[in-house]
């Protein structure tokens, strides 16, 4: 690799480092700062098409801070400095964003192979299973991170921020009725975990296994049986969901017999073992689906006051699905709620920017869909894939911070091997 690519390499690679240091997710705004330097000097700056689509996306939030003071019907609080802080965190992430993909698509191929790239995504989802199972089995193992110990009080005991820079290897909740690990290691939170691994499993097969030599693949035979052991025990409805869609979205486009028999195997293999009993208390205990109905509901009504450019940030909704209290007390331990927006990207978008961001959203990854059907290659096919797992975990999952780092490198995959593929035929059109 070239030196103008170490920041990448040091995202992926090093992102163990990264959550260690408290960093984590928020590495990428981070990493941003080089990567802008790399593209200044490389002017004119190529950009893909769709591009547009988030800059726009990028501008409305910026015009949402006008609205952070306000509270919209049936929520409470004041505009304080989580609030202010949740939103720049948030600002800084998006522009991030839009520079890595601006960077990693004006990086020659010569500099950085599209191979290297994907086989360092799998790189990070060696990281994300040995998180998993760090998560699994002693759940409890934290630490105070150098940031934390930096950051005044006002900033780093804000519980969104804590979040983001306190290392944690799981949470343990009762989601079955008694108290169950769920891993987060190295992410900010279990659902962000379990979007990330399905996410990286898809390039690491393509990395380690579709391009690999005998020694990757000895690797994926053994880590894929080991990575379903915190994918089962993360409890987590919508990342199973996810691994069904892309076995589907395989057969279609790839080969159904194979990817049919893959998938019988792997079902035989988890209803033999102990994990297929977690996997039914799971599926019999749906304890969450009222919070989400409240939540969603809650703000969807809210995002319909202000429709056009939202509130900013997120905000805290009076009581919640079975009382009308606010928030936990000593007599109530059960009525605090999520922030709302917390239960999906589409919920957040929605109420941080209003039906416009939304479809703005929304446009932005469908679009790539459509420009990169057509590319049947085995990263072209995967790109599409993880495109059509964006659209789907945004009702389920909030994107920020490390997931959408992982939907937006993904989509410069797909610019950089649609370039790599018109290249050859532009040479011959210039040849003929």
């Amino acid at each position: 690799m070239r030196p103008a690519v170490w920041p990448i390499a040091a995202l992926l690679a090093g992102y163990p480092i990264w959550w260690a240091l408290g960093l984590g997710g928020l590495s990428i705004v981070v990493l941003a700062v080089p990567m802008a330097v790399v593209l200044w000097r490389r002017r004119p700056i190529k950009v893909p098409k769709g591009m547009g689509l988030w800059f726009l996306l990028l501008a409305g939030y910026a015009i949402s801070a006008v609205t952070l003071a306000e509270n919209p019907p049936g929520t409470y609080g004041d505009l304080s400095t989580g609030r202010i802080l949740g939103y720049l965190m948030r600002l800084a992430v998006y522009v991030a964003l839009a520079v890595t993909v601006l960077y990693l698509g004006n990086l020659t191929l010569d500099e950085l192979p599209q191979l290297t790239l994907v086989r360092l995504l799998g790189v990070l989802f060696i990281t994300t299973v040995a998180g998993g199972l760090l998560g699994v089995f002693a759940p409890g193992f934290q630490f105070t991170a150098p940031v934390e110990l930096l950051l005044p009080d006002w900033i780093g005991g804000n519980s969104f921020v804590k979040n983001l820079i306190h290392p944690t290897a799981g949470q343990v909740q009762h989601v079955l009725g008694h108290a169950s690990p769920r891993p987060e290691a190295p992410f900010e939170w279990a659902n962000a975990w379990g979007s990330n691994i399905s996410v990286l499993l898809v390039w690491f097969v393509v990395g380690w296994w579709t391009y690999g030599g005998r020694g990757r693949r000895v690797a994926v035979a053994v880590l894929l049986p080991l990575a379903a052991i915190p994918i089962v025990y993360s409890l987590n409805r919508g990342l199973w969901i996810g691994l069904a869609l892309s076995a589907a979205y395989l057969a279609f486009r790839w080969r159904p017999l194979v990817v049919g028999v893959a998938v019988a195997l792997a079902g035989g293999a988890l209803l033999l073992s102990p994990l297929a009993a977690i996997v039914g208390q799971r599926l019999a205990n749906p304890h969450s689906n009222d919070i989400r109905a409240f939540t969603v509901a809650s703000t969807v009504r809210a995002a319909a006051t202000s429709p056009v450019i939202g509130y900013g940030n997120t905000r805290n909704a009076y009581g919640n699905y079975s009382t009308i209290t606010t928030g936990k007390t000593a007599w109530c331990p059960t009525c605090g709620h999520p922030p709302l927006g917390s239960d999906g990207q589409l919920w957040l978008t929605l109420i941080t920017q209003g039906l416009t961001g939304a479809a703005l959203y929304v446009a932005f990854f469908l679009g790539a869909i459509r420009r990169y059907w057509s590319d049947r290659s085995p990263i072209g096919q995967a790109g599409t894939l993880v495109m059509i797992l964006v659209l789907f975990y945004m009702f389920v999952y909030d994107g920020l911070v490390s997931a959408l780092s992982l939907y937006l490198i993904s989509f410069a995959l797909l610019w950089r091997n649609a370039a790599q593929r018109q290249a050859p035929r532009n040479a011959r059109w210039a040849h003929g």
